[in-house]
């Protein structure tokens, strides 16, 4: 039976944005990213919105409460009830936790944890070839460090519903193992 209500993790720079969508495209299934959550709430000016947006504009981290309040508010809308790819959440331990309950509460248990695993060597080169600006050696293995300490802790806890796939290939790849991982029919081939 096909799984759709998943966590994708990895580091930045692993390639999760792309595989997420392919998914929510096989899928047919909301690809839920908190920082799409967090835009979306500011622009509509949402009670949780406008609490975020005072953080937002004072450049500091939005708090766990109004994450959590948000991604309740999301997992709870109708698109999201046969299904949903979280993406960028949860990030730490007691997210997890709170996702576990949350998904209690709302009757959608996870059914997968997928993390794509890439060497940090190929991570930099992949993040310096995106050019953001902000970004330099040190500051992403800065990220990379930041995501060792605190997210992957987040596959330890998830370690019975984890599936590691090999990221460092050809995003095709990628998308066919997971495909495979997932019991996704592959589409018929154009003639």
């Amino acid at each position: 039976m096909t799984k759709k209500r998943l966590v994708f993790s990895g580091p930045p720079g692993a390639g999760k944005g792309t595989q997420a969508q392919r998914l929510t495209e096989m899928l047919q299934v909301p690809h839920i990213s908190t920082g799409d959550i967090l835009r979306d709430a500011i622009a509509r000016s949402t009670p949780l919105g406008v609490k975020a947006k005072g953080f937002v504009d004072a450049g500091e981290l939005v708090p766990d409460e109004l994450i959590l309040g948000l991604i309740r508010e999301r997992l709870g809308e109708e698109d999201a009830r046969d299904g949903w790819i979280l993406d960028g959440f949860p990030r730490t331990v007691p997210q997890a936790e709170f996702l576990d309950q949350l998904l209690l509460e709302l009757e959608q248990p996870l059914e997968l944890v997928l993390a794509l695993d890439v060497p940090d060597n190929i991570l930099v080169e992949r993040l310096l070839a995106r050019g953001r600006k902000d970004d330099n050696e040190e500051t992403i293995r800065r990220r990379l460090e930041v995501y060792r300490e605190q997210t992957e802790p987040v596959n330890e806890f998830y370690q019975l519903r984890l599936q590691v796939v090999d990221g460092n290939r050809p995003p095709h790849e990628v998308t066919v193992a997971l495909r495979k991982l997932l019991e996704v029919e592959p589409e018929p081939e154009h003639a």
